[in-house]
């Protein structure tokens, strides 16, 4: 989690607050504290749709992100750590 917040700080002058990747962003910081809340509560289920609703949020902003900017698409997969998006 400090890795992504490093990554926010640095990215933070070249990006503005509302574009695509920031959104990513906050919503993966988001998805991975919600990882760490469910390995103490694992059956805290309302908080498991919310982490559901994330995700697929999530995924839409990558899809868009992928067909409208695939090097800023690559980019952000790279520096967050997180895998592509399957291609049917």
């Amino acid at each position: 989690m400090l890795i992504n917040s490093f990554i926010y700080s640095s990215s933070v002058s070249k990006r503005k607050e509302g574009s695509i990747e920031s959104q990513i962003f906050r919503l993966t910081n988001r998805i991975t504290k919600l990882t760490y809340h469910f390995k103490k509560h694992n059956k805290d289920y309302s908080s498991q749709r919310g982490l559901w609703k994330i995700l697929s949020r999530r995924k839409r902003l990558l899809t868009y992100l992928y067909n409208t900017n695939s090097l800023s698409y690559q980019d952000l997969i790279a520096q967050l750590g997180i895998r592509r998006l399957k291609k049917d």
